[in-house]
């Protein structure tokens, strides 16, 4: 009797969703992972919110409420949790602006800034997440299991990283795994 398949899920928060890009790059390798786990909330699949799942994958930082809510319900639904690349691991690209005030970034993009309409003003709708003041790292709000940095990590750090930890290793990548282009 086979033994029943790891629950593997994915999910995006601040960024450029290039993490999730290097994950389609281990190419034809989805066919041999497909056989060791089960996808639940990915890429590959058109399901919404994660359900109980063994591994979970996360890229990209906290830049307003809805990350943080997406983080928190991941987190409770991953047994491992893993930071997928530099804006997870540290804020990356997103955190640029935390050297800046909210408002006046907020002010220079839609008060300031050059072809604004007559009138413009900062977006106030219930329906748009309110901004944090900074970005920030996801381990700054809840306990991540394995960091895996990169911008992005490449498609054979990510193969490498997850058939370790579906194997039961700690995942070890060695020198040319790593990289920040």
């Amino acid at each position: 009797m086979n033994a029943p398949k790891l629950k593997v899920a994915t999910t995006s928060l601040a960024g450029c969703f290039g993490c999730h890009m290097s994950f389609l790059d281990i190419d034809e390798r989805i066919l041999d992972l497909v056989e060791l786990v089960e996808f639940d909330r990915s890429p590959l699949t058109d399901i919404k919110h994660c359900g109980p799942c063994d591994i979970g994958l996360i890229e990209g930082g906290l830049c307003n409420a809805e990350n943080v809510h997406v983080l928190r319900e991941f987190r409770h639904n991953c047994r491992i949790l893993v930071a997928v690349g530099a804006c997870a691991v540290n804020g990356g690209l997103p955190a640029q602006r935390n050297h800046l005030q909210l408002s006046e970034i907020l002010e220079e993009v839609y008060h300031t800034s050059p072809g604004l309409a007559a009138g413009s003003r900062i977006p106030n709708d219930p329906e748009l997440p309110l901004p944090l003041n900074k970005v920030h790292p996801i381990h700054e709000v809840v306990k991540i299991d394995y960091f895996l940095p990169g911008c992005p990590p490449s498609g054979d750090a990510i193969w490498k990283f997850l058939t370790d930890l579906i194997a039961g290793r700690t995942p070890a990548l060695g020198h040319g795994l790593l990289h920040y282009d």
